[in-house]
């Protein structure tokens, strides 16, 4: 062996200490670190996620003995090490200083559409329509037919009559019709990164605690916003908000009582003079038979 050489083995342990040192970098330079489930993502749609993801989040696949030996040499971040009890199976590591909320929320939009294997699970209903396949009168039409599908013949090629539901959301897709519909161009199964674990500077979240239901989480946010508006107003605080409205029920409120008490003022006096000339015809009305009344007693 020539001097200087280095053994595989060497060299093999220089590239790790070398990838040890640069993911401690990156530890100490983001404020959150992420870990998502790399399971039955292919390298096609992650690198789509790492395209889409790219603004928000550096996205990296790390084996988990060198993450964890980068977390051991970031003692000064606390309660990092309590990532590595998710160091299990195949991870991606996501790096960001973006709030973790928006980066779980950027991981479900992420989600791609992708063919079926057997075994898969439908992300949503199924339905093929009806119209040309494209194929060539064959054996297609028997394995068409197989999953439900009807057919006909027309100009020389094979079409699907009407619109058929072959697979409802949560069912699990065979091998026939996993290859059906792949030959259609179909791809009913929803691929992406699960979120289970981000860590934002010494704070563990959950991959469940990340879930967020926007259009429920809306709702709730205009309720409180209704109640609290309507306190407001009972209890005439006035708010950038509601101002108008409490000058409103105040003008109003001071006009019933101006009213009431016969206070005339450029506002009120039209409607004084109504009310006391509809209590005159009242009067009058009633004199005649107070009269009468009198006559008779």
């Amino acid at each position: 062996m020539k001097e200087g050489a280095r053994l595989p083995s060497q060299q093999v342990l220089e590239e790790k200490i070398s990838e040890v040192e640069e993911i401690t970098k990156l530890l100490k330079q983001y404020r959150v670190v992420g870990i998502a489930n790399l399971q039955k993502v292919r390298a096609p749609q992650l690198q789509e996620f790492k395209r889409k993801l790219a603004a928000d989040a550096y996205m990296r696949v790390i084996k988990n003995t060198i993450m964890k030996r980068a977390i051991e040499n970031c003692g000064e971040k606390p309660e990092l090490e309590k990532l590595e009890k998710y160091l299990t199976g195949p991870n991606v590591f996501l790096f960001t200083n973006a709030n973790p909320f928006k980066l779980a929320l950027l991981l479900e939009k992420g989600k791609v559409r992708t063919t079926a294997k057997a075994g898969d699970i439908a992300s949503f209903d199924v339905i093929v329509p009806a119209g040309n396949t494209g194929q060539p009168p064959g054996p297609i039409i028997s394995q068409l037919n197989a999953v439900g599908l009807p057919t006909r013949i027309e100009a020389g090629s094979v079409w699907i009559t009407k619109d058929t539901l072959v697979a409802r959301k949560g069912d699990v897709i065979s091998e026939r019709l996993a290859s059906v519909l792949s030959k259609l161009g179909i791809k009913p199964v929803e691929a992406g990164l699960i979120m289970k674990v981000v860590y934002d500077e010494g704070l563990i979240i959950e991959g469940e605690q990340l879930k967020i239901d926007l259009d429920e989480m809306r709702r709730q946010i205009e309720n409180a916003h209704g109640e609290a508006f309507k306190l407001s107003l009972g209890v005439a605080y006035p708010t950038r908000e509601n101002i108008q409205a409490l000058i409103r029920i105040a003008h109003q409120e001071a006009y019933a009582l101006s009213l009431g008490a016969a206070v005339p003022t450029k506002e009120t006096i039209k409607d004084l003079i109504r009310k006391a000339y509809a209590e005159m015809l009242s009067l009058s009305m009633r004199i005649p038979n107070l009269e009468g009344k009198t006559k008779q007693d």
